[in-house]
């Protein structure tokens, strides 16, 4: 073996060396599992606020219940939705699913206008309004609204990171090669939802 050859044969082990560092450096391998993994630290943060939520409304319809027993059709509704909710199986697979986070985000909708119409009620019972418990539901459940707002928005900023990530070249042929696709996000059904803060009013 030639001196000549054992300098090609390391310049070419260098030039390879070199290559495959540039190559996976910049694949955008590392920036899609950073993003990845925030998804689904947002995600659990929405289905944490969500719980909350539904952990609330039992309380919330027995404080009702008791002044206004009546409305059984609106405490019936608020209840319903609550089970369809708790029903639901939110696995980590609801993320990567068009069609089921479609379906949450269905059953999550039901549960908000089940809620607003038991709070419309409630401004017809000045005893309620003026009771302690339903003031101290009122205030948590308007924290809670608030949160889930802020964790849907992380949520939908997280996945448009990820998505415009993995269409980018070069990290799209990476994503490509892994088998990363685009992740499903909320959308909005009444467009004039997107202008409008949540309200809860008693």
């Amino acid at each position: 073996m030639t001196i000549y050859t054992m300098k090609m044969r390391s310049f070419t082990k260098l030039l390879f060396t070199l290559t495959l560092l540039i190559f996976t450096s910049g694949c955008g391998y590392n920036q899609i599992q950073q993003f990845d993994e925030q998804i689904n630290a947002s995600w659990s943060e929405v289905l944490n606020q969500y719980q909350r939520r539904a952990d609330l409304i039992p309380n919330l319809v027995n404080t009702v219940k008791g002044y206004a027993a009546h409305e059984e059709k609106v405490l019936r509704e608020v209840t319903e939705a609550r089970a369809k909710v708790s029903q639901m199986n939110v696995g980590s697979d609801i993320i990567n699913d068009p069609q089921k986070l479609s379906q949450f985000q269905a059953a999550q909708a039901q549960m908000s206008g089940a809620l607003s119409r038991l709070l419309v009620v409630s401004e017809n019972y000045p005893q309620l309004k003026a009771d302690a418990s339903f003031r101290d539901l009122q205030v948590q459940l308007e924290g809670t609204e608030n949160r889930i707002t802020v964790a849907r928005g992380r949520f939908i900023e997280a996945v448009q990171k990820y998505n415009q990530e993995i269409r980018q070249f070069p990290t799209v042929v990476t994503a490509k090669v892994f088998g990363y696709q685009t992740r499903p996000n909320f959308t909005v059904e009444n467009e004039k939802a997107i202008s409008t803060a949540p309200q809860v009013q008693f």
